[in-house]
């Protein structure tokens, strides 16, 4: 069963210290992330200002934009208005569900937290906007207490349980996502939200999904506040590679990459080259045993073909190149690969080089 993937860069990405997003933007950056098909395109916290609030005004008043376009609001009445003000497609409320957050943030009992999370979906509900509800550190939720949310709210189509200080691990999600499932939480209705604190937020996505969650928050290159959220390309491509593809079967696979580096650019973001899957190293193959065995079949040294998700695999020659190297671009281009031939290649590459694939056989057809 495909599952709905909702981005939530650009709000997770306005959080982070010094960023400043303005309406042109987050509406370059939403319209990008649409063209992969998305669910639904986080783009804003109206509550906190203007231009939250025009962005998502302008997506979603924008006929060619199909993703649903989500206002995030607290379980506070000034904060549901803002929504509405933006007029969103949909009202994500917010509410804090964990013993310490309860404590340290909303200074409420558990019972007072879900009358004021009814009291704002009425009010999102009566604006005439379609609802979401996420639970604040749900992770750290006894489980027990997350069932009877979700059957407090059954008219929510959708309930997120958050992952808010990325403190979870995969065998833990799992465990909590199947006890969910097993105790009558319908998993239709059931969505995920990972930070990545501890590095594994694509893993616990994975994980939550493969145990009955149908929709997971996701984020481009993991943009989001401290270490950020799951990262979409590597949830996709992940799935895609080695998991169920339900995942991946919610995206336009070749944009995924397309997409996201066009999101980077709107936004002013950039990524580290050795970064999985959108780094411009990770495609990039210049070791002489790498480059003649990948001459031959790519696949001997990538876990997938760069093509597939819009990406572009680049194999370097040059003075690191090998006697394999030489000899797999000589049999390429229909050249008998003698020892004098390899040898006068090799020299070649290291007086030229770095080349890539299509000048390195370029090469050899004009010297041999």
């Amino acid at each position: 069963m495909p599952v709905a993937l909702r981005d939530v860069t650009i709000r997770e990405g306005a959080q982070m210290p010094g960023r400043e997003y303005d309406v042109e933007k987050r509406v370059t950056a939403g319209r990008a992330l649409d063209r992969l098909g998305l669910d639904a395109v986080q783009a804003g916290f109206p509550v906190v200002g203007e231009t939250d609030r025009e962005a998502i005004r302008q997506l979603a008043g924008d006929d060619d934009v199909s993703a649903d376009i989500v206002a995030l609001a607290r379980a506070i009445a000034g904060d549901v208005d803002a929504a509405l003000d933006a007029e969103a497609d949909v009202i994500e409320v917010i509410v804090p569900t964990s013993d310490q957050q309860l404590e340290h943030v909303l200074g409420k009992s558990g019972d007072e937290a879900l009358a004021m999370a009814g009291e704002a979906l009425d009010r999102a509900r009566e604006g005439g906007t379609e609802v979401h509800l996420t639970l604040v550190d749900g992770f750290r939720t006894d489980t027990a207490d997350l069932v009877d949310t979700f059957a407090a709210f059954p008219s929510v189509p959708t309930i997120t349980v958050a992952d808010t200080v990325g403190a979870r691990t995969p065998d833990r999600v799992r465990d909590i996502v199947t006890d969910l499932c097993d105790r009558g939480v319908d998993g239709d209705r059931l969505g995920v939200h990972f930070h990545d604190d501890l590095g594994v937020a694509v893993a616990n996505t994975l994980a939550a999904v493969d145990a009955g969650a149908t929709a997971a928050d996701v984020s481009v290159a993991s943009l989001g506040e401290r270490a950020g959220n799951a990262a979409l390309e590597r949830v996709v491509v992940s799935d895609a590679v080695d998991g169920s593809g339900d995942c991946a079967a919610a995206v336009d696979r070749s944009e995924l990459v397309p997409a996201c580096e066009a999101v980077l650019d709107a936004l002013d973001e950039s990524v580290d080259p050795r970064t999985p899957v959108l780094g411009a190293d990770v495609t990039t193959h210049e070791s002489g045993i790498h480059t003649a065995a990948m001459l031959r079949d790519p696949g001997t040294f990538e876990p997938f073909d760069p093509a597939t998700f819009g990406g572009e695999r680049r194999l370097v020659f040059g003075p690191g190149s090998g006697r394999g190297s030489a000899r797999a671009l000589l049999e390429q281009a229909g050249v008998d690969p003698t020892d004098e031939r390899v040898a006068t290649l090799l020299d070649l590459l290291a007086e030229r080089g770095p080349m890539d694939a299509d000048a390195a056989t370029a090469l050899v057809v004009e010297r041999f």
